[in-house]
Parts: C-alpha cells; sequence; structure tokens
C-alpha cells in the first residue's frame, strides 16, 4: 500500500509542477478538495473531515496561506474559532484539481471492470474500517 501511494504521490507531484504550481503537496490536496466543497470550513471540522489532527492542519493550512492559496478568519462569535477559505487564487487550482483525480483514477482502475473497481473500493474501505479500531 505504500508503494503504491508513493507513487500516486509522484504522479500528482508530477502534474502539479508540470503546471506550474509550487508549493502544494499531496498532503495538502485533501485540504483544498474540502474547501472547494464547503467553502469557508473551521479549523476543526477540516482536522475532522480529513482525519488529521488540528496541530498537523494547522501546519498545512499555514504553508498554503504562505503560498495565497486560503486565508484565515477568527469567528466574529468566538475567537477560538478560525475560518480558512480559498483565495482567488486557491479557487483557480479547482479545475485542475479535478484533471489530476481524473486522470490518477484512470491509471489506479486502468484494465479493471467494473465489478473489480467496486470490489476493490469495498476491500479497501473493509481494511480502512479494520484498521480503525486499532
Amino acid at each position: 500500500m505504500s508503494r503504491i501511494r508513493d507513487k500516486a504521490n509522484k504522479l500528482i507531484m508530477q502534474e502539479l509542477s508540470q503546471n506550474g504550481i509550487e508549493g502544494i503537496v499531496p498532503s495538502h490536496g485533501d485540504i483544498m478538495v474540502q474547501l472547494f466543497r464547503g467553502g469557508e470550513l473551521t479549523m476543526k471540522e477540516i482536522a475532522e473531515k480529513i482525519h488529521r489532527s488540528k496541530p498537523t492542519v494547522t501546519v498545512l493550512i499555514e504553508k498554503l496561506i504562505a503560498y495565497g492559496y486560503v486565508q484565515k478568519s477568527k469567528s466574529p462569535t468566538d475567537s477560538r474559532v478560525t475560518f480558512i477559505r480559498l483565495t482567488p487564487q486557491g479557487q483557480e487550482l479547482e479545475p485542475l484539481f479535478q484533471r489530476i483525480s481524473s486522470k490518477l483514477n484512470a491509471r489506479v482502475y486502468a484494465g479493471m471492470s467494473s465489478a473489480d473497481a467496486v470490489g476493490l473500493e469495498t476491500a479497501l474501505t473493509l481494511i480502512e474500517r479494520n484498521l480503525e479500531r486499532i
């Protein structure tokens, strides 16, 4: 599984680089996708959705801010809550992320029947659930 992840990450990094995108690594992708879907989210919501700790998300968000892809703001009603949203520069990346995702999926499922693809997803979901119990 780790070799597959490494190869998938390599493809993602090559695609980003070929499109002139600097500073984003695959671990940022989960955050960006959630923001493409959800608009403005709290740090806590992002951490829950991508299954990462808040400190990890904070580090990833700070790098995305430094590159101008996201911005943060405090809640007007609760100063403990920080909202994250895409900047216009970050929003411009959505079509590229969709193309990269489609390319990755095409590679992953190449040569598989629909039944094989469904079986693979079912097996991976089961493995993930089994490991959550640890």
